[in-house]
């Protein structure tokens, strides 16, 4: 095999994207079904596979359908046509939901805190009664379904009972449907023994109060899930079916993309229910146990946070801690109320602060940030407000968001037409001796309070002027929508980070077997990345990537990819910072900022990265990357052919290696550890075959 373009790779090269993510799933499973967690530990895994196999459904499964049903799909880099890769999804999430089921019954359920209405006492069962005519039964609406009342609209993501009533006069059979209201509590508290009874159960065994005179003759549950009224540009969009997208989600809003059904539901009702819904068979899931595990969420409390330190600032100014030299802060090992949230606060209240800047993407359902943002307009700062109002679920609150700070005074902008906002920064101005001087935050992150403490980020606080003015000229970009700025650390999509990426991968293959990669992100599904880090492979450069939940890269392949190495990390704490280090030692290159690398990241999304440059800063990053890829820690590696294969000594995870007692920002954390070397591969057994 030649070196030289894509043309000479070969067929097969990418693993499907959406099926990427569901070994991600299965990674969480992998967790909830380790016996060596506490219960609670396990009962997160379940809440958040739950979560994210919602939203998967609401967004990847529903741009799939859209492409069927529009008949016009761009041809796939990974070779799976979408019928045949709906029909694989179907698989897989089946088995998940296998799996789920016997970890919730394991955790939660038998002995577990969820008592089923018929494990009750007959005390539990009365004092529930009371309960449901108190506050449930007022709040309930039978709808009957007949030649005079179709079925009704089932909102997405609402939990339903699907009711078998006959009326013993005449004889004749109807179905009903019963929405369990969200806005009562869906686990009910038994105080005797400590235990959450479901809701559902309580109102299905009450039925009789709810259709007086008639026999209830069955109930069973049934959750949908429908298409989440997505951006455009959350469906990748690419040639055609770009030019339809607009009349698809026009025509079929909210089309039922899941249909969860209790498992033993009769086959001739489900299909009644198939029919009703319009949703295609292969769609259809049978859950044992619960339906929609996010319910067990009060159940699974987070992860303590580490203890709280200093901070980088300690009980100093923060502007004068940042004019002496940049800092590294890594979230949550480094608490962000103590470093992102002090340095915010200063801004507020500090009256030699003139402007701050900010893009706001998600915050928390209190919303200090805006809170903030908010104080210091009112102060009379100027405050400029870049609000991403198409942040997927996060839509209306960042409107609201939007409209609080707009009442203010801060001036808001939209960002750029057509570009999602991704990136994450901050300026502040402040006037001293006569001038004025920029500090600026640049991260990986949200600036989220609640979610920092149980997500992996990091970022740079700096007043460096080539920095700080990187960052002035992206606030321009995104307010004025001029012409992009040449940049000096700063790298910007979609206006020159693919390029910068594909620079810096190509120097490493120039330099062959001294060539060296590493990579943390998110997803990687690029194909021209991907292609790139497989030239760099052949030419002998060593590769790792660290990578959450999407990856189509394939490691281990004979002429391709046998210096690729892939490796996931799973754990309590979401992994979710981006770093880039190309080159080894004196001439190593370290990046780090908010994107991934998928197309949508470096083409269609405004993100920012910015090169590190501060030895210290180098360093810690070193640290943490070296963490990642010790062949100690617990991990998963992909195997060529797509498996992947859970790694190292169980129990010795990465979170417990990065909590220090040390404040991660000393000398004492820089130095924990260096990236290691690759380890040298044998030829893999077998190339893996095209999908």
């Amino acid at each position: 095999m030649e070196d030289g373009g894509v043309d000479t790779l070969p067929a097969g090269r990418f693993l499907d994207r959406e099926l990427s993510w569901l070994d991600y799933a299965g990674r969480i499973l992998d967790l909830a079904e380790d016996g060596s967690l506490p219960a609670a530990e396990r009962i997160r895994y379940l809440v958040l596979l739950s979560d994210g196999l919602d939203e998967f459904f609401e967004v990847r499964v529903a741009g799939l359908e859209e492409q069927l049903a529009s008949g016009l799909r761009p041809a796939a880099a990974d070779g799976w046509g979408v019928t045949r890769l709906l029909g694989e999804i179907a698989i897989r999430v089946g088995e998940l939901a296998r799996r789920q089921s016997e970890v919730y019954a394991l955790v939660a359920g038998g002995d577990g805190p969820v008592v089923r209405w018929a494990a009750c006492t007959a005390a539990e069962q009365e004092r529930l009664s009371g309960t449901f005519r108190r506050r449930i039964f007022p709040v309930l609406t039978p709808l009957v379904v007949d030649a005079g009342h179709p079925f009704p609209y089932i909102s997405n993501l609402s939990l339903n009972l699907l009711v078998v009533v006959r009326d013993p006069a005449a004889g004749t059979r109807r179905l009903a449907r019963i929405k369990v209201p969200p806005v009562l509590d869906r686990l009910l508290h038994l105080p005797e023994r400590d235990g959450l009874v479901p809701l559902e159960d309580v109102i299905a065994a009450h039925l009789d109060a709810l259709f007086p005179g008639m026999a209830v003759d069955a109930c069973y549950r049934f959750r949908v899930t429908r298409n989440a009224d997505l951006s455009v540009e959350e469906y990748e969009e690419r040639d055609v079916l770009a030019a339809v997208q607009s009349e698809l989600k026009r025509r079929r809003l909210g089309r039922v993309v899941r249909l969860e059904v209790e498992d033993g539901t009769p086959d001739e009702l489900l299909a009644e229910l198939v029919d009703a819904m319009e949703v295609p068979v292969r769609s259809v899931v049978r859950v044992g146990g619960l339906l929609d595990l996010t319910a067990l969420a009060p159940l699974a409390p987070p992860p303590p946070p580490p203890a709280p330190g200093a901070g980088p600032f300690g009980d100093g100014d923060p502007f004068a801690t940042l004019a002496a030299g940049e800092v590294l802060v890594h979230h949550p090992y480094d608490a962000y109320a103590a470093s992102v949230g002090r340095f915010l606060a200063a801004a507020a209240d500090d009256p030699d602060v003139l402007a701050v800047k900010q893009i706001v993407y998600r915050t928390s359902g209190d919303d200090p940030v805006a809170d903030t943002l908010a104080a210091a307009a009112r102060s009379g700062k100027q405050v400029t407000a870049v609000v991403e109002i198409t942040a997927l679920f996060d839509e209306q609150a960042n409107i609201e968001r939007a409209r609080t700070l707009d009442r203010v005074g801060a001036h808001v902008s939209y960002g750029i037409l057509g570009r999602k906002t991704h990136a994450k920064a901050t300026l502040v101005v402040r006037q001293e001796d006569g001038t004025s001087r920029r500090y600026c935050h640049v991260g990986t992150g949200n600036y989220n309070p609640a979610t920092a403490l149980v997500t992996e980020d990091v970022g740079i606080l700096s007043a460096d002027p080539a920095l700080t003015s990187d960052v002035a000229k992206l606030f321009n970009y995104l307010t004025g929508q001029g012409a992009p700025a040449d940049f000096e650390r700063l790298v910007v999509a979609p206006v020159g980070l693919r390029r910068r990426l594909l620079d810096e991968i190509a120097r490493e293959e120039a330099a062959g077997r001294s060539g060296r990669i590493v990579v943390k992100v998110s997803g990687i599904t690029d194909p021209e990345v991907i292609d790139a880090l497989y030239r760099a492979s052949r030419a002998g450069a060593r590769v790792d990537v660290i990578v959450r939940s999407w990856c189509c890269i394939r490691p281990g392949v004979p002429g391709l990819s046998e210096h690729v190495r892939v490796r996931s990390v799973v754990g309590p704490v979401l992994e979710h910072s981006r770093i880039f280090r190309f080159g080894d030692g004196g001439r190593a290159r370290t990046l780090v900022g908010s994107a991934d690398l998928m197309e949508r990241n470096l083409d269609r999304r405004v993100e920012a990265v910015v090169e590190v440059t501060d030895p210290a800063a180098v360093a810690r990053l070193d640290g943490i990357l070296g963490v990642l890829l010790d062949d100690a820690v617990s991990a998963w590696e992909l195997e060529p052919g797509g498996r992947w294969a859970r790694v190292g000594t169980p129990g010795v995870t990465v979170q417990d290696r990065l909590r220090s007692p040390a404040p991660a920002h000393s000398p004492a954390a820089v130095a924990t550890s260096r990236v290691p070397a690759a380890p040298a591969r044998g030829p893999a057994t077998s190339p893996p075959g095209a999908p």
